[in-house]
């Protein structure tokens, strides 16, 4: 490479940034370059029989070391050295075998929500295919499902965030109403909202936006914003919503979630134009979690945001729409960086946010890019575990070299679901 050169083993020192010509699983090492930054690393470099090593001066911060003088008769290097640290008994080594154990559990982890997001996905799907066919059964369904989730979700030691794929096809939105049913009773944790509040939140997020139902399907799919007449139309959707939810049975809790979600704190909503807590505290949650989702999945993918765009728009410029309280709580959930942002870290590697655990959000866990790494094998970086790096700053998909964009493949929808395991291992997108 034009940018880095070629040193001696010998020359190695804290500082210098460097490049090693390994496979990923050759080395001990976290990535294949990084920054020197302390005599046990050397050592380690040392002990892997390498006679060279590339550097890259405009990432490092010295010079390599000056050549000493070659001895008269200097030893072979003791051949128990290399074996110490690169054989298979090295501890450091034996470090690196945990982390790719850690990754393959990581890995099956992932699978396993991503199945259980799309079991849940069909789910709504009948349940809202059935909604007016068989109004009680859809009730019962609705919030036997929505049960399950506020138990899992409210009960967890720990809940973390991961990132979905984009399997889902012609099921927008079924996704939109599980993201914000999801966004929302993530919210509804962080507050300790009582459980069956919980329960008339996440059954009100799930069927939100039953009263597009009755509006023609031009409007929902029109990549233009909508205006005039057209606008008006739209906004009918959360009245004749409540007054669905009024012929289903659905309790009142229920029903001021359809009606209110698009109610502003500001009083800038729809359609009663109602200020601050004049909106009810269930629907005022569902206005963020619905706001944030419709900026990051729009009916025009081309002008859809990243997470980390939408929350920073969200907070510099139209946080008078929103609760600042809740605000604050949505932003310490997601983190400054969602699930779903690509990101440089403090090493030059870029990555993708795949998960965060909402207790510790500013340490989540990134799928990185690594050359000669396969993309099924991606290395997952825990940035709690590795203490020394840190994200620099979000990057647009757009400005992503083309063979890292494809290797991270950023989701074209940022889709949301939880695990509430014992681990704390759940899921988004």
């Amino acid at each position: 490479m034009a940018d880095t050169l070629d040193i001696s083993i010998d020359q190695l020192q804290i500082g210098l940034y460097v490049h090693l010509d390994l496979k990923w699983f050759e080395h001990p090492f976290a990535f294949s370059h990084f920054k020197i930054k302390s005599e046990d690393q050397i050592r380690v470099l040392r002990g892997l029989g390498l006679k060279s090593i590339r550097f890259d001066p405009a990432l490092s911060d010295v010079a390599p070391a000056p050549l000493a003088p070659a001895p008269q008769a200097a030893p072979p290097p003791a051949a128990s050295a290399v074996v110490e640290l690169h054989g298979p008994e090295s501890p450091a080594l034996q470090a690196k075998m945990v982390l790719m154990a850690r990754i393959r559990q990581q890995r099956e982890t992932a699978a396993r929500i991503e199945h259980a997001f799309f079991d849940t996905a069909n789910a709504i799907r009948d349940i809202e295919r059935n909604m007016f066919a068989r109004p009680a059964e859809t009730v019962r369904k609705a919030e036997e499902l929505i049960g399950k989730i506020t138990d899992s979700i409210l009960c967890a030691p720990e809940l973390a965030i991961h990132v979905m794929g984009d399997k889902v096809g012609g099921e927008e939105i079924y996704t939109h109403s599980l993201n914000v049913t999801m966004l929302a009773m993530m919210m509804a944790r962080d507050i300790k909202l009582p459980v069956e509040a919980a329960a008339a939140l996440g059954t009100g997020a799930l069927f939100h936006d039953i009263g597009l139902k009755n509006l023609p399907d031009r409007l929902m799919h029109q990549f233009e914003p909508l205006a005039g007449a057209e606008l008006r139309l739209y906004e009918t959707h959360c009245e004749v919503g409540l007054e669905l939810a009024q012929k289903m049975g659905l309790p009142a809790a229920v029903q001021s979630v359809i009606r209110d979600h698009h109610e502003a704190f500001d009083g800038s909503g729809y359609p009663r134009q109602l200020k601050g807590e004049a909106t009810g505290l269930l629907g005022r949650i569902v206005a963020i979690a619905n706001f944030y989702d419709e900026l990051c999945n729009p009916a025009n993918p081309a002008a859809a945001m990243t997470p980390h765009e939408a929350l920073a728009l969200m907070f510099a410029k139209l946080r008078g729409k929103f609760d600042p309280k809740l605000l604050q709580v949505f932003i310490r959930c997601l983190g400054v960086y969602p699930p779903g942002t690509v990101v440089q870290l403090s090493n030059g590697v870029i990555g993708m946010v795949a998960t965060i655990n909402t207790a510790k959000p500013t340490k989540p866990v990134l799928v990185v890019y690594e050359a000669g790494v396969p993309k099924e094998e991606a290395i997952l970086v825990d940035t709690e575990r590795e203490t020394d790096l840190n994200i620099v700053k979000a990057i647009k998909p757009a400005q992503v070299p083309k063979e890292i964009y494809h290797y991270l493949s950023p989701r074209k929808r940022v889709s949301y679901y939880f695990d509430a395991s014992k681990q704390g291992q759940g899921a988004a997108a």
